[in-house]
């Protein structure tokens, strides 16, 4: 998958995340899960959408790890979400399941980067002359 089609998904997790959202009955627990599903769901879009303008290999790995965090936490909330909106599962785990696959896309993503920097630091490293020899 590219990044712009990983871009589509994950902007397009956070629109029927808050699409489904408003469907939501309005009380003191969903204002407070739907606050922070809202807020998780569109973080991990948006810190995607800056891992790939990173200024370095280091930085695109360290952001695409809060993009891990954000869909996590999303994930949790869903959950939550549909233990107190049973009339809501199917909808919500429709969106759990999105948010668990860009997840293990997200995982993959940095476990090859930092594999891929490691071998471009042995490479460097053997490269290198021996000040010695």
């Amino acid at each position: 998958m590219d990044k712009t089609e990983l871009k589509k998904r994950t902007k397009q997790l956070a629109i029927n995340t808050g699409r489904l959202c408003l469907k939501l009955p309005f009380n003191a627990v969903n204002k407070e899960y739907v606050s922070q599903i809202v807020r998780s769901s569109s973080s991990g879009g948006a810190n995607y959408r800056a891992a790939c303008r990173a200024k370095s290999k280091p930085d695109f790995i360290n952001k695409l790890r809060i993009v891990e965090e954000e869909l996590d936490e999303s994930m949790y909330f869903f959950e939550l979400l549909a233990e107190f909106n049973p009339a809501f599962k199917d909808e919500l785990r429709i969106l759990y399941k999105e948010a668990n696959e860009l997840l293990a896309i997200i995982i993959t993503s940095i476990n090859t980067s930092v594999k891929n920097l490691e071998i471009e630091k042995q490479t460097e490293k053997s490269g290198r002359r021996n000040p010695k020899s």
